[in-house]
């Protein structure tokens, strides 16, 4: 696979096969994304990956945990109606491909709380930092995580970005022993192979045309 197959084909993925994610095979990803890069070679990002019993004990721990704040507004864009639109669009895909209607809001917020078991997929990454960190090293890590994704894809693997884990921040740092004054929680990455069958995985999405995001200036 190229990078502009593992590009294309990368989606958030919400249903996962049984099969295992190998060991072999995770740490040899993580290790390829060392390389992201890195404004100042700092390197912020930190993660602990999660399979098995682990996984499972804290799966039971998020099922009874009351859902707190998250410390970071990753909402904000949604003030504005362009932005709105985006997200409205992809709710609409997502929750009719799951077919629940506008008007479920049971189903959807059932829907939503399935993020608390990243959808049962095999391997749970839990990425964080050091509170220290600021923007630029927020954007460091998110290179990193898309890099992450792309490695995955190119081993056939798929995942999905989970800021809804922020909500659950405290009994994530408490499972993971980490310091609470000195670490800031950033998201989860549910990782697995992806159910080709399944319609949460297939629906359309849209993008931006690109010449409404980019200019290119020079070329006349």
């Amino acid at each position: 696979m190229n990078v502009t197959e593992a590009v294309t084909t990368r989606r958030s993925i919400r249903a996962f096969t049984d099969q295992p994610v190998e060991y072999e095979t995770i740490r040899r990803v993580m290790d390829t994304a060392r390389w992201a890069a890195s404004g100042c070679n700092y390197q912020p990002w930190e993660a602990t990956i999660l399979t098995g019993e682990p996984l499972a004990e804290l799966r039971g721990i998020l099922a009874e945990a009351p859902m707190g704040q998250a410390e970071y507004d990753w909402t904000a864009p949604g003030q504005e109606e362009e932005y709105k639109q985006r997200l409205n669009a992809v709710s609409k895909g997502m929750f009719g491909a799951l077919g629940i209607a506008r008007d479920d809001h049971a189903g959807r917020q059932e829907a939503m709380l399935r993020n608390r078991d990243s959808w049962d997929s095999p391997a749970l990454l839990l990425c964080y930092f050091p509170r220290l960190m600021k923007e630029a090293q927020w954007s460091d890590t998110g290179m990193w995580l898309q890099t992450v994704a792309l490695l995955l894809r190119e081993e056939g693997l798929d995942c999905c970005f989970q800021e809804f884990m922020a909500l659950y921040a405290t009994p994530i740092r408490d499972f993971l022993g980490l310091d609470h004054e000195k670490t800031m929680f950033f998201c989860g990455m549910a990782i697995g192979y992806r159910d080709p069958e399944a319609p949460v995985n297939n629906f359309e999405r849209e993008r931006v045309p690109l010449d409404d995001q980019v200019k290119f200036l020079g070329w006349d």
